[in-house]
């Protein structure tokens, strides 16, 4: 007995993966639609008037919801070419993601709440109304990540050792005081924490001079080295972006397309391999 067409892989993957071509766009729209339907029914879930007069009603499309996201991951997973870099990609990983809470909340009532997932799946935005430019400014943004990852480390762990240390430094100056909310030297490392961050809560004050006058210095501080991982990034990115980016040609447009690009902001197309589209 012959498929229906839409059962075929080759149409399935068009209306799946292509989201340049018409049936694909108009498919994208829809699940775009139903991912946000979706988030909205998690946030009603949770205020009690709402869920309690309009429960039967959620359920029911909470339901619909997890079956088409279900059955749209095994099709995707079908009609894919190589299923397995599917499952391992980005999106991959984040459809399931999006599926799996429904069914974890048979067993963790509280896990449905990682419905809030499938806000990642909005990424597909870009795909839709053709902004892959943005997308590769993600991946700039993404290697600027990664190749600051090891001075953030260091900096983080500079970090973690100096509240340690400011936090015992004013145990010891406020722990002897009447009435002192240093009673700790946990509680007091939280202080250095929320102080050097400038965050300030406020629950935990020192109530002596040299106490106040070691919390206007940790402020200060904290001024001074906040914004150190973000000028690691930043110089990072401007690394990134002034590198001379070899050029190569989109096969489906052919027009010009950079080697860091994952798709062509002409027409779309996902290029190929980075060796067959580099012009030495």
């Amino acid at each position: 007995m012959k498929k229906p067409k839409w059962l075929e892989k080759e149409k399935l993957y068009n209306i799946l993966f292509e989201s340049e071509k018409p049936i694909g766009r108009v498919f994208d729209i829809v699940l775009t639609v139903m991912i946000l339907l979706s988030i909205l029914i998690s946030f009603i879930e949770t205020i009690p008037s709402l869920a309690h007069t309009f429960q039967f009603s959620l359920e029911i499309m909470e339901y619909v919801f997890t079956f088409f996201f279900t059955l749209e991951y095994v099709a995707r997973i079908y009609c894919s070419p190589r299923p397995r870099d599917y499952a391992l990609s980005f999106f991959g990983v984040i459809d399931l993601l999006s599926i799996l809470p429904p069914y974890l909340s048979y067993f963790l009532p509280n896990a449905r709440y990682m419905i809030l997932l499938r806000t990642f799946r909005f990424i597909r935005i870009l795909r839709i109304f053709r902004l892959f430019t943005l997308i590769s400014e993600g991946y700039i943004l993404m290697n600027s990540l990664k190749k600051s990852l090891n001075k953030i480390t260091v900096y983080f762990l500079f970090v973690l050792i100096l509240v340690t240390c400011l936090g015992t430094l004013m145990y010891m100056v406020e722990s002897g005081s009447p009435d002192t909310k240093f009673t700790d030297l946990a509680s007091s490392v939280y202080w250095a924490i929320v102080t050097m961050t400038t965050v300030g809560y406020g629950d935990i004050t020192p109530v002596t001079a040299i106490g106040r006058l070691l919390s206007a210095f940790v402020m200060l501080l904290g001024y001074t080295i906040i914004a150190v991982p973000t000028g690691i990034v930043t110089a990072n990115i401007i690394d990134e972006v002034t590198e001379k980016p070899k050029e190569g040609h989109c096969p489906h447009c052919g027009k010009k397309v950079r080697e860091e690009d994952h798709y062509c902001s002409n027409c779309g197309g996902k290029l190929p391999g980075k060796s067959t589209t580099i012009i030495e």
